[in-house]
C-alpha cells in the first residue's frame, strides 16, 4: 500500500466514526464546560497529549484550566470539572482521579470508546467515541487499520477541536480574541 492510500483510508474511519458520535453527548459536555468554576483535564500517553491540546485551547477561551498533575493545579471545589480521556476507560491512574474527584463532589466528564467502564461507572457525561482502544482491540463498532488507539486519539483531537468551535461562537471568541491569550513567553 502507498502513502495516499493509506492516508485515505485513516481518513475514511474518522469519518465513518464521527458519524456514530453523540451530538448530544457533546452539546452536554459543552454546557458544563461553560457552567463550570475551573476545568481540569487528564490523560495518559497518546490521549493525554490530545486532552492537553484542549486544555490549551480552553485557557486561549479564557477557562480556567487545568491538566492535572501540573505543579500549578489548584486544589479542587464543587463547581469544578474534571474531564478524562481514557479510551478503555481502564486506566488504573485515570480510575483513581475519578474516585478522588467523586470523594470531592467534583462533577467528571469521560472521553471513552467504553461506556461500561470502571470510569464511566464513575462519571456524570460520558462522550463515547466508536473504536476501539488498546485495551479493547477489535470488539466496537467501527473497524481501523490503525494500531491500538490510534482511532480514538484521533477522534478526541477532532472532537476537542469541534468542541472549542462550539465554545467560540456561545462565546463570540475568535482567532484574534483567543491570541491575545496566546503565550507571549515563547
Amino acid at each position: 500500500m502507498s502513502f495516499n492510500n493509506d492516508l485515505n483510508i485513516i481518513i475514511e474511519e474518522i469519518s465513518n466514526a464521527i458519524k456514530k458520535i453523540d451530538q448530544n453527548q457533546i452539546s452536554i459536555l459543552v454546557n458544563k464546560i461553560k457552567e463550570s468554576k475551573r476545568v481540569f483535564v487528564s490523560g495518559k500517553g497518546r490521549s493525554g497529549l490530545m486532552i492537553a491540546s484542549f486544555a490549551n485551547r480552553l485557557m486561549h477561551l479564557g477557562f480556567d484550566v487545568h491538566i492535572v498533575g501540573d505543579l500549578t493545579t489548584p486544589h479542587t471545589d464543587p463547581q469544578d470539572l474534571l474531564i478524562l480521556s481514557s479510551g478503555s476507560g481502564e486506566t488504573s491512574s485515570i480510575i483513581e482521579l475519578a474516585k478522588i474527584a467523586n470523594k470531592n463532589k467534583v462533577f467528571v466528564a469521560l472521553i471513552t470508546t467504553n461506556n461500561n467502564s470502571t470510569v464511566a461507572k464513575q462519571s456524570q457525561i460520558i462522550v463515547n467515541l466508536p473504536g476501539p482502544s488498546k485495551k479493547t482491540e477489535r470488539n466496537n463498532s467501527v473497524s481501523t487499520i490503525q494500531p491500538m488507539g490510534s482511532l480514538f486519539e484521533q477522534l478526541s483531537l477532532l472532537v476537542y477541536d469541534s468542541i472549542i468551535l462550539q465554545l467560540m461562537r456561545d462565546l463570540g471568541e475568535t482567532s484574534d480574541t483567543m491570541l491575545l491569550r496566546h503565550a507571549n513567553l515563547e
